[in-house]
């Protein structure tokens, strides 16, 4: 199964079998079986980016390995690192930029490691030195435009890390106004603005 958000709004694809464990058909919830033909991936993905009225889309064959393929086909793929930052105290490291909370994550450049531009990538946005990498939690993918036409698939892949520092500089160059310790159930708790992405990250690793 592939989990994509497009526009915030979820883009499914998996198997008959997969389906079952999904949202049923509702009014917010649309269902289809994929034909075979990128096409209608790209008519779904136009419709999410234009619209949120829907909770996700889910789009089922049998050979889920061909959805994707033919998902990727209509997209620019680039990989992305980026960490669940704790320091010392057991609190995780948020940012804010362009209006939502966030962690700490960017591109992978070229003859980078995943696990190196996480680590770059974090010391870069919030100022830190010491950061200590522990494990993997898995990926996220979203889309978005660039330059209005050219459509990019971008898949972040996250890593716990540990800090003995506390001291955090924002890196106001890429937009982040705040950087900021928190308690993370007590910050999930509460209502903020947040990409779902990165909340289903912040969830799953407290389960």
């Amino acid at each position: 199964m592939y989990k994509v958000y497009i526009n915030d709004t979820p883009l499914y694809m998996c198997t008959t079998v997969e389906l079952a464990h999904l949202p049923a058909p509702s009014p917010a919830v649309m269902v289809a079986r994929y034909p075979g033909k990128p096409k209608y991936l790209l008519n779904y993905a136009d419709l999410l980016e234009k619209s949120r009225r829907f909770d996700c889309i889910i789009v089922y064959n049998d050979d889920v390995s061909k959805i994707w393929d033919d998902f990727l086909t209509l997209y620019t793929y680039i990989p992305a690192a980026g960490g669940l930052v704790f320091n010392t105290a057991g609190q995780i490291l948020l940012i804010y930029r362009r209006n939502s909370w966030d962690l700490p994550k960017g591109k992978v450049d070229e003859g980078e490691t995943m696990e190196e531009a996480a680590v770059r990538e974090v010391k870069e946005e919030t100022g830190l030195v010491d950061v200590q990498l522990q494990q993997s939690v898995g990926t996220t993918y979203h889309t978005y435009r660039e330059k209005r036409e050219k459509r990019i698939l971008k898949e972040t892949f996250w890593y716990v890390m540990k800090t003995s520092n506390d001291k955090l500089i924002p890196q106001a160059e890429e937009d982040i106004e705040q950087a900021v310790w928190a308690d993370l159930p007590a910050f999930l708790a509460e209502k903020r603005d947040m990409y779902r992405s990165i909340r289903e990250v912040l969830t799953n690793y407290l389960k």
